[in-house]
């Protein structure tokens, strides 16, 4: 028997194996922990996250250089006394492939994310201060934005800097974050998920209806 029938036999056995196992199409559902994404112990109200996500909404318009692509940010924290930022303030600086020659280039400039350390004076008072002091308490945070990603939306395969923590406020089973080759959903029930976004990284929404997070950099 030569190498083609072989193969033509190890490509029949393997398709008889892989058509006999039933996909899990239940887990998909929920969080599934992995390299580079974990949950926290700590939990939210996520009833008061969504009121207080109502409110600012109400109050505050989304900024962002990408808006018009299905992005956008609400910062909730500024450098002291300085409520005015860039569009670098608003994504700065990651690494990321471009084309089929798979060389690395950098985009944006990096940010000091640890000059982000105080609450938007506009949102004292609400429970995403609370939220605010309940990170810190535990863990230094720089840039803490709401951002939106908007149905049938994904962002750059791209790195960051440091990792993030992601507190889901709006989210549908549709809406799945990948770091490296672990994906899972992220559900909105008041968690707190740490993404390892130093790893190549993008967050998609395939539903029908915006992903709203908080998103809270953890800086190195």
């Amino acid at each position: 028997m030569d190498q083609t029938q072989h193969q033509i036999i190890a490509d029949k056995n393997n398709m008889t194996h892989w058509l006999s196992l039933i996909p899990d199409t239940e887990k998909v559902a929920g969080f599934v922990p992995g390299p580079g994404i974990q949950r926290l112990g700590l939990q939210f109200d996520i009833f008061e996250l969504k009121k207080a996500l109502d409110m600012v909404i109400s109050s505050t318009s989304y900024v962002g250089a990408e808006l018009d692509q299905g992005l956008g940010a609400i910062p909730l924290t500024q450098r002291p006394g300085s409520n005015q930022f860039s569009d670098n303030d608003i994504s700065g600086r990651y690494w990321l492939r471009v084309d089929n020659s798979y060389v690395e280039e950098p985009r944006e400039e990096v940010v000091d994310e640890r000059s982000f350390c105080e609450f938007v004076p506009e949102f004292v008072g609400t429970y995403f201060e609370f939220v605010y002091q309940q990170l810190t308490a535990r863990f230094p945070i720089g840039r803490m934005r709401i951002l939106s990603k908007a149905e049938h939306r994904c962002n750059h395969w791209h790195r960051d800097p440091e990792p993030r923590l992601h507190i889901p406020i709006v989210s549908n089973p549709g809406s799945l974050f990948v770091v490296n080759n672990h994906c899972t959903h992220l559900p909105a029930d008041g968690s707190v998920y740490f993404t390892d976004t130093r790893g190549y990284h993008a967050a998609m929404n395939g539903g029908f209806y915006d992903r709203i997070h908080i998103v809270a950099t953890l800086p190195l």
